[in-house]
Order: structure tokens, then sequence, then C-alpha cells
């Protein structure tokens, strides 16, 4: 496929990395298809991610086969858009080589959109299972005007997330150091909000089972992570045992 440094704002690219910032697994903007980014792309409307928080009602409801209500429900997901996670917000940047659990390594290693920004090669290197090749590419990321323009814009558009207050955990909280592998469904919490919790209270979450994996959360579902951690040994946790934990 075709790539070029251009990053958030480059021409060839601004349709997909639109789709891939508005995806569930990134931001999550219900309602907004490939073919609605198309048209917002071709009408100039939307040039770079932070506009999608600038679209307007009066402007929508012109759109072909869009009514005044499916308007005001991909405005009301844009708005609930905008409540995320740290993780999520990286992720959706489309960085190169950064997937979910390097994006949410790099989340909870930082804890601060700011000091990832200015974070060193040697200081990206510190991040689990970040190694030269992804850190030249989050550096190069950042490096580029336009994409921390982009970045400052989304901040300043009231793109938010909860802040990670760890350190004010007490070290003899159960989740305290140890590294969390979640896999399949939860009854009470979106994965997200799990994860949440566990770092919270100064626990990691990665995205593959290791001999450096202390637990297994395990939902509904469970897949071959639930396999590899009893191979390993790893200590696995239902739902109920979790929340006992909390």
């Amino acid at each position: 496929a075709y790539r070029c440094t251009g990053g958030l704002v480059c021409k060839a690219q601004l349709t997909q990395s639109i789709i891939h910032f508005a995806h569930r697994r990134a931001i999550d903007i219900e309602g907004l298809g490939s073919k609605l980014v198309e048209v917002l792309v071709e009408k100039e409307w939307v040039k770079t991610p932070a506009d999608l928080f600038r679209l307007k009602f009066e402007d929508l409801v012109q759109l072909e086969r869009m009514g005044e209500k499916s308007a005001n429900n991909l405005l009301d997901s844009i708005q609930k858009a905008r409540q995320t996670t740290f993780g999520r917000f990286l992720f959706a940047l489309g960085i190169r080589h950064v997937g979910e659990a390097t994006a949410r390594d790099l989340a909870q290693h930082f804890g601060d959109v700011q000091k990832l920004m200015c974070a060193s090669l040697d200081q990206l290197l510190e991040v689990n299972d970040v190694g030269p090749v992804v850190a030249k590419s989050i550096r190069q990321f950042f490096d580029e005007p336009a994409n921390q323009q982009v970045v400052n814009e989304l901040l300043e558009l009231e793109v938010t997330w909860p802040q990670a207050h760890a350190h004010e955990m007490p070290s003899d909280h159960p989740f305290f150091g140890k590294t969390f592998v979640l896999t399949g469904s939860l009854s009470n919490y979106s994965r997200d909000a799990a994860a949440a919790l566990i770092i919270e209270r100064g626990g990691k979450v990665s995205g593959s089972v290791s001999k450096k994996t202390d637990f297994v959360l395990a939902g509904e579902a469970a897949g071959s992570k639930l396999d590899k951690a009893a191979s390993l040994g790893v200590t696995v946790l239902d739902e109920p045992t979790f929340q006992g934990m909390l």
C-alpha cells in the first residue's frame, strides 16, 4: 500500500486515516462509515481528523440520504467520542507500527500526550515492546509540524480521557506492578473500562501472554490466550474474582 510521511494530513491517505481514526477500536464514531468519509473528504469539509469535531448539522442535512435524524445521530456519536482513553487516542492517530497494544503501553508509560510528543528515542525505547523501528516511527510522526497541530487541535476541541493516578495507589494493592492480559467478553465492564481500573491501581495491561504476565482476566468466549496462560502457569482470574480484588 502507498504510504507517505505526511501523517494525518497526507491527501493520498486522508480517507483511510479518517476511517481508521473513527474505527470502533479507535475513537469510535458510530455511524461514520467509509462512504460518508469519502463524501466529507471530497467536499473538503474534513481535511484532518480534528475537522470531524467541527461538523455542523446544517451542512450534514444537505447530504444525499442524510436526514435530520441521521445527522443528529452522527453528531451525538461525535460528541460521545470526545470522551475516550489515552490508548485509543494514540491508536487512532495511525502512527506507523503502533497497534492497539503498543498504543496502550505508550499511554501507560507516559500518561501525558505532551510528554510523549517530546520523548527522545531513548525514552521511547524504555517502553514495553518498543524497539528501534517503532521508536523511530513515533519520533518521525511527532516531529512533523502538521501532526503536532492536529493533536493540539483535537485537545482544544475537548477530546479528553481520564488521567491515570497510579502513583497515588498504595504499593500493596494486589494490582500494583502486575501485568494483566484481557481475553473474552466481560459482563460488567468493557475491556477499556477493565484496563482503566487496572492502570488506576498501578497495574499494566499487555496485548499478549508471556512469561512476564502475572494475571489473565478471562471473560466469556475466552480464546487462545487462555490456553497460553495455562501452558505458562499464569494465574487466570474470572470476573467475580477480579471484582473482589478491586
